[in-house]
């Protein structure tokens, strides 16, 4: 007999996971509020940079990310099987760009403490950093490069991901909204649509910004997730004068992509469920853009978007199972949806099938925020 479970969300997470564990023989419907693989995904850059975005105190979340990244050719094989598509990955690495003392001193910092933790980061003089991107503002003084850090077409991506959870005989269900889940005698016992009752033994909440939202989880365990308010932008590149590797400014990426788009982004900012964006947001990030790369004067502007991050309290995934027999959680993936995806799909959908623990996903429970009562 086939296991039966409904996934709430139907964003990158929910559709990678749906179909992982169809194909480990799961019976999976996947319930979207809104329409599959338009939300915060669609709007991403696509960046697969665990080295740019290591910080500090966060080597659990870095060697996650990492591990991550070495599985996107495994997925993006066994997706392009289910899906006929080829979702290709871009091995461009990250470069910092430093124009001042103060971006100096910054790059110097997070350069040394790569280079303590092990990782091929390379420090560059202004004429380096210039060489390796011409597109630069000649006003650069330093740079700091990471060659192992990659990208990938998410919206391809995404589009990939419909088509393979459809042929391995998942069903998604579009503005469909789970008025709650219901639990009986610690068990999960169903999932209400749209004001339907039906029956379900397992449920993963993999509702991105609205995972706290989903009524029927007891308030100890719901998690502490908000959605975090990102405006991005695309600006078309035109002539022979186009940006060729991930670029990080002040406060500001630029991505080239394949099609000939220069992705901007992106802002970050606790404005609950607001998704208009602001002329201040899009003023700062094309400021901060244009002084890292001045050529983006006479780009175009192609398109304004804004996502809802699922930020958790402490900006890191929340993956694993709950108290609750058959409830499960995959949301809280922030700014590392994209890159998080394989992970997830793949350690989650084993743990779920297979009832063992991901020693992986261990450090990222709920439980850690609920220790005290859980």
């Amino acid at each position: 007999m086939k296991i039966k479970i409904s996934i709430i969300g139907g964003g990158v997470i929910g559709l990678s996971l749906g179909w992982q564990l169809a194909r480990r023989g799961a019976e999976v419907e996947i319930y979207e509020r809104d329409t599959a693989g338009k939300g915060a995904g669609w709007v991403a850059a696509g960046m697969l940079t665990p080295q740019a975005e290591l910080g500090f105190e966060e080597i659990e979340m870095f060697n996650l990310s990492r591990k991550s990244l070495e599985l996107y050719p495994k997925f993006l094989d066994e997706l392009k099987e289910d899906s006929g598509m080829l979702v290709k990955m871009d091995n461009c690495g990250s470069l910092f760009a430093g124009f001042d003392r103060d971006d100096m001193a910054r790059l110097r910092r997070l350069y040394d403490f790569r280079e303590k933790v092990g990782l091929p980061a390379k420090w560059l003089t202004g004429s380096e950093a210039k060489e390796l991107e011409p597109m630069l503002s000649p006003k650069c003084t330093c740079g700091l490069w990471m060659p192992d850090d990659a990208q990938v077409e998410n919206r391809d991506l995404l589009d990939a991901l419909h088509i393979a959870v459809k042929n391995r005989g998942c069903k998604i269900h579009e503005n469909a909204n789970v008025n709650s889940v219901m639990i009986v005698n610690g068990k999960v016992k169903a999932i209400v649509v749209n004001g339907k009752e039906l029956e379900t033994s397992n449920i993963v909440v993999a509702a991105g910004a609205w995972s706290k939202q989903v009524e029927g989880i007891p308030e100890n365990i719901l998690p502490p997730v908000r959605p975090v308010k990102g405006q991005i932008m695309s600006l078309r590149m035109e002539g022979d004068n186009r940006v060729t590797h991930a670029v990080r400014g002040r406060d500001v990426y630029l991505v080239p992509k394949a099609d000939g788009r220069l992705i901007v982004g992106a802002s970050n900012e606790e404005m609950g469920f607001d998704t208009n964006p602001t002329a201040g947001e899009i003023y700062r990030l094309l400021e901060r853009a244009w002084e890292t790369v001045p050529g983006i004067y006479e780009y175009p502007i192609q398109e304004i978007k804004v996502g809802l991050r699922p930020g958790s309290r402490d900006h890191e995934p929340i993956v694993g199972d709950s108290d609750i027999e058959g409830l499960y959680f995959a949301t809280g993936h922030y700014r590392s949806g994209i890159l998080l995806t394989p992970i997830t799909a793949f350690e989650l959908s084993d743990w779920i099938i297979t009832g063992k623990k991901s020693e992986v996903l261990a450090p990222f429970q709920l439980s850690r925020f609920y220790r005290e009562t859980v």
